[in-house]
């Protein structure tokens, strides 16, 4: 073999070791700080903040977030504090201690008298019912949310 041909194989290893090394650094910052989401995707500016008394939820509307299985079963946050942040990070709404979920996973959000769920960039995904999410999606009461092995429904 040529000095020249082994030249060249060593360089492709190279590159694509380094290739390896860049993809595992940018699955561990998007595991830690979250992917970042543009400011159209999240519907344009931010909603003005509401003064006054906060508004009663409609009769026969959810009214908190319950982990229905997993490890933190049980669990429940009030959707009156929304958005809710679901992950393993401190400032999550849902803390989860599960290997499959990501430190900021997911958000329910509110918008008029729907709620949606918002998969953030996780590494293992989102999934309302058998279907993995890429974009916000309606959720209604009873519908479950699985956050890796933990799954979340709205409730009354």
């Amino acid at each position: 073999m040529s000095e020249l041909t082994l030249f060249l194989i060593r360089m492709a290893f190279l590159a694509i070791l380094w290739i390896f090394v860049l993809s595992a650094i940018s699955v561990i910052r998007s595991d830690m700080f979250g992917a970042r989401v543009p400011e159209t995707a999240r519907g344009g500016a931010p909603a003005p903040e509401r003064r006054g008394k906060p508004k009663k939820p409609r009769r026969g509307s959810p009214t908190h977030l319950l982990v229905v299985e997993g490890d933190g079963a049980g669990t429940r946050a009030e959707l009156a504090d929304a958005p809710l942040l679901i992950g393993r990070g401190s400032d999550a709404a849902i803390k989860l201690d599960d290997d499959y979920v990501s430190t900021r996973h997911a958000r329910v959000v509110a918008s008029g008298d729907e709620w949606f769920v918002e998969d953030l960039g996780s590494t293992n995904g989102t999934y309302v019912g058998p279907v993995r999410i890429t974009q916000p999606t309606t959720i209604g009461l009873g519908v479950q949310v699985r956050v890796g092995k933990t799954i979340l429904e709205l409730r009354k």
